[in-house]
Parts: structure tokens; C-alpha cells; sequence
């Protein structure tokens, strides 16, 4: 997503909320209380699948996932904005901490955490 389109996201996301006066309750703890529910609701697609079951949904099942995860990513920029965090800006710094923390010559093909390699 490009950081155009982000910030057209969270403007309209600010705005949807402003319509219907819903600022009050938009707080961060609550934000990320949905945002926490709302991933649970990802993982209830995917839970008792096989790896392989899992990377073949069917298109309705893969339409209801893209729709779970809509709601994820609303709830990320939402809450970000609240925070008044550069969602964008915040991705970037993390991916350079994790190309360190995850070196090509010593990550490659392996799952373990950093602290493991």
C-alpha cells in the first residue's frame, strides 16, 4: 500500500468516525481491543486447517478472510492515527531493526527467532 493511499485511508477512517461521533469511544485501548478481536476473527478461518488447506481457501472462504483482514487494517490505521503514529514511517524503521536482527546469511530458510540464529 502505498503511503498515499495510507493516508487517504486514514483521513477517510477519521472521517467515517467523525460522521458518527464515535471519537469518544475510539480510545487506544479500545482500538486495540478490536483490533485483538478482529485478528481472532482471522485466525477462526484458519484454525483446525492443514498448511495446506490453509494456502487453498475457496473463494468464498478466501472472500470472508479478505474481509476479516479489511477489518484488521482498519483497526491498525484507526488506532494508529488516534496515537498520532506514522504507520507508514513506523513499518519502514522496523523492517531496517529486523533486517538487522534477521541477517540474510544466517536467516535464510530457518524459522527461529532472532535471539536463536
Amino acid at each position: 500500500m502505498s503511503a498515499d493511499r495510507l493516508e487517504a485511508l486514514r483521513m477517510a477512517l477519521r472521517g467515517f468516525a467523525a460522521e458518527r461521533e464515535w471519537e469518544p469511544f475510539h480510545t487506544p485501548k479500545n482500538l486495540a481491543m478490536a483490533l485483538a478481536g478482529e485478528a481472532g476473527e482471522v485466525i477462526e478461518h484458519f484454525q483446525w486447517l492443514t498448511a495446506e488447506q490453509s494456502a487453498a481457501l475457496d473463494p468464498a472462504r478466501r472472500e470472508e478472510v479478505a474481509l476479516e483482514l479489511a477489518d484488521v487494517l482498519l483497526y491498525l490505521v484507526r488506532l494508529a492515527d488516534v496515537l498520532e503514529i506514522d504507520l507508514g514511517a513506523a513499518a519502514v524503521r522496523k523492517m531496517a531493526i529486523n533486517a538487522v536482527r534477521y541477517p540474510a546469511e544466517r536467516a535464510r530458510g530457518r524459522a527461529e527467532k532472532y535471539d536463536r540464529l
